[in-house]
């Protein structure tokens, strides 16, 4: 398969060879071939043998998205915690220390935050600042198939260092896609680093199987106990990379599983979750250092050698905070012209919005950013009827359904820049359009209200279920209904009408989703790939990514203005309304003297409701 790529903006073929000016300007199309990888399987080595007592040290990062400046493009500001600016310093600081220190990065590295605009480049810029940083360990997340497979395969063959994944393997022979596991010799000391990935590609990348044509993605405990097995007798010391949460959300493996089922394993840097973490699970500590670069996940391990065999004595494991590190002046210097060119396209003007989108985001305290409850997933807001109404209108649905997934999503009176599209609408997801019966409408619409946790007497507050991640919680347009929390998950939806006619459960309707719930409704057996009637990636490529087609429609259907509107076309009910104290009991959440819970990994806000009986 061939690509051809039509780089208009910025060469940066200097940029990664020592100069220190961007390249100039050029406009020059460039092809590229898939080719199959060539696996070489050899044992790195790292220092010479000469003691009988080590230390040995690794240190690894995970779920970068596309961070190298500590900077968010979608809000054009800086973020301290975050990029390979930040995370270099810290592991310049460890190299001193151990100059045979291992780094790996534990994936989900080259999508988000601008990142797309250098898929053209032969090394993405995300991969040559891990080639800069000499990182040995490169373990593929899900999003590093969110593109074509020629983009990843040129990059995995680009990458210095070792790509691990003992779980992805070639359909057509059964052969490993990457490696599996990488040896390597620290001093004598043979290290055995193994990589997963979460199976789920195919479920969430199911609106585009040429991502990851030719592959399948098994369940990472099988897949791990046979590599352990095809190692034995290879290692001293064995470590996991897995880009795995602690837990599965779909049920299959987790790290902690793999901490609990392999006892081999010595040491595993996880990820996927985008949580804070240390805990020991069957001995064996597993640890996660957040995601963006908030830090350096770190780990040591002292063998001592006794009668011939190495013996490990002592593990342990935490994670470096970078917010209080300076960037590291060298990556800040050699990927400048790509921080410049992702402001300059951040800061795009599309075209004017006349007034603010929601003028409360914080439900209670009606602040900018969420530390309650978030008002755009307890009613309709003008940001996702914008969102579906461009989703509507691109795939002439019946009905759309969207995410909001990011709590803090709102717009402001001024200038709309490509900046304010990517704050609202995170991702690079494309536009699904299926035919769905009634019947099947309805039972998705159930799935999606099993968010809310369901509301007791005495309840004050609307709250959030711990298991369920807020993308994975859609608000539907086209279609009025209402959302009855004080009913058990699965009937809970009431009064749903289209047209202003009950939903019939044997039509077909045509319905709006993005690519990722795709996936997810073909998993829950709601459809069908035949299902499917509209593909915006393949109608418009890069342009039908939803973020383009929300510019696409201000200005080509709103021609720039950019008003807030609102139908409140569904409402949450089942939660008592006239609570004696109600009022007192929100005024101490305002002031912060009774707090909400957050989630054990604080990546989802508000999963318990304060109960004045409980007070």
């Amino acid at each position: 398969m061939k690509i051809k790529f039509l780089v208009g903006s910025l060469i940066l073929a200097a940029l990664f060879t020592g100069c220190n000016k961007p390249a100039e300007p050029e406009v020059q199309a460039k092809e590229f071939k898939e080719e199959p990888l060539k696996l070489e399987q050899k044992v790195v080595k790292k220092g010479e043998a000469k003691a009988e007592e080590i230390t040995l040290t690794f240190a690894a990062t995970s779920d970068m998205h596309g961070r190298i400046y500590p900077y968010e493009y979608a809000i054009d500001s800086e973020d301290k915690s975050s990029g390979f600016a930040k995370t270099n310093s810290i592991v310049k600081e460890l190299r001193e220390k151990n100059p045979n220190l291992v780094l790996i990065d534990v994936g989900d590295t080259v999508q988000d935050n601008s990142a797309e605009l250098f898929n053209n480049l032969d090394t993405h810029p995300m991969v040559e600042a891990m080639n800069t940083m000499n990182y040995d360990v490169w373990v593929l997340g899900n999003h590093e198939f969110n593109f074509e497979k020629e983009f990843i395969t040129r990059n995995i063959k680009n990458f210095n260092g070792a790509v691990v994944n003992a779980n992805i393997q070639n359909e057509v022979d059964g052969s490993d896609f990457v490696l599996p596991y990488q040896i390597f010799d620290i001093e004598g000391v043979k290290v055995a680093v193994i990589g997963v990935i979460p199976p789920h590609v195919p479920m969430w990348e199911a609106s585009a199987p040429e991502h990851f044509k030719g592959l399948k993605f098994e369940d990472p405990m099988p897949a791990v106990k046979r590599t352990v097995e095809a190692l034995k007798g290879k290692y001293d010391v064995l470590i996991g990379a897995v880009h795995l949460g602690r837990k599965d959300e779909y049920g299959a493996t987790g790290a902690f599983d793999l901490a609990q089922e392999v006892p081999e394993f010595n040491l595993i840097f996880a990820g996927h979750e985008h949580a804070k973490y240390v805990t020991e699970v069957n001995n064996t500590l597993v640890l996660e250092p957040g995601a963006y670069g908030w830090g350096v996940a770190t780990g040591e391990i002292k063998v001592k050698k006794e009668n011939g065999k190495w013996e490990i004595k002592d593990v342990t494991a935490k994670n470096i905070e970078s917010k209080n590190y300076e960037a590291d002046a060298e990556i800040i210097e050699k990927f400048k012209p790509v921080h410049e060119k992702s402001r300059e396209d951040a800061n795009q003007v599309i075209g004017k919005v006349t007034e603010v989108f929601i003028p409360r985001v914080d439900y209670i305290t009606g602040a900018e950013k969420v530390t309650t409850m978030p008002t755009s997933q307890i009613e309709d807001t003008s940001i996702v009827e914008l969102i579906n109404e461009v989703q509507k209108h691109y795939s002439k649905a019946d009905v759309s359904s969207a995410a909001i997934f990011n709590v803090d999503s709102n717009l402001q009176p001024g200038d709309f820049k490509k900046k304010d599209v990517a704050f609202i609408y995170k991702y690079t997801n494309t536009l699904m359009g299926v035919n769905m019966t009634g019947e099947n409408l309805l039972k998705y619409m159930e799935w999606s209200a099993n968010y809310y946790n369901k509301a007791v007497p005495g309840d004050i507050t609307i709250s959030f279920d711990e298991k369920v991640r807020g993308y994975n919680y859609d608000m539907f347009d086209g279609v009025n209904y209402v959302i009855d929390i004080s009913q058990e998950p699965g009937n809970r939806i009431k009064n749903a009408t289209i047209n202003g006619q009950p939903i019939d459960p044997n039509k077909i309707y045509k319905v709006a989703v993005n690519n990722y719930r795709f996936g997810t409704l073909q998993n829950l057996g709601l459809i069908k790939p035949e299902d499917k009637y509209y593909d915006s990636y393949e109608e418009l490529q890069d342009g039908g990514r939803v973020r383009e087609m929300i510019v696409k429609y201000v200005q080509e259907n709103l021609k720039g203005q950019l008003s807030p509107k609102i139908d409140n076309n569904w409402k949450i009910i089942g939660i008592e309304e006239n609570i004696p104290g109600r009022e007192a009991v929100i005024e101490k959440i305002k002031t912060g003297e009774i707090t909400i819970p957050k989630s054990s990994d604080e990546r989802t806000i508000n999963v318990k409701s304060i109960n004045i009986n409980q007070i």
